[in-house]
């Protein structure tokens, strides 16, 4: 094992406060946080950072206004996916990513009545 799970901790303790997440187990073992049984986010086998589902557009937006905390390995390059650098972040950009993680992946009426609760 290359990897901690407790480095995965405050990224499911937020995307675990999304409606219909649930914790679950992901590539290699590691820690993983789905939506209707689609990954959302998990920790990297290799334990350095968090492949976090996101739209493309939206991915390299973030890509070029954070060089600094999210990177594309050639791997990912071709899939819908930000990778974040496990401990390079802050709660309030890491909150804002995993909910645009989580509206690409809810239904239509998910995200209709989150937005109304949240109002």
């Amino acid at each position: 094992m290359k990897y901690n799970p407790a480095d995965f901790d405050v990224v499911k303790s937020i995307a675990l406060t999304f409606p219909d997440t649930e914790e679950s187990v992901s590539h290699e073992g590691t820690p993983s946080v789905k939506v209707r049984g689609k990954l959302m986010c998990r920790l990297h086998d290799s334990g350095e950072f968090i492949p976090i589902r996101l739209d493309f557009e939206i991915r390299d937006r973030y890509l070029d206004s954070h060089p600094e905390i999210f990177h594309l390995p050639d791997h990912f390059k071709a899939y819908p996916y930000i990778c974040m650098w496990k401990h390079n972040y802050n709660i309030k950009l890491l909150t804002e990513i995993l909910e645009l993680s989580w509206k690409g992946l809810a239904t239509k009426k998910q995200v209709k009545d989150y937005e109304e609760r949240k109002q």
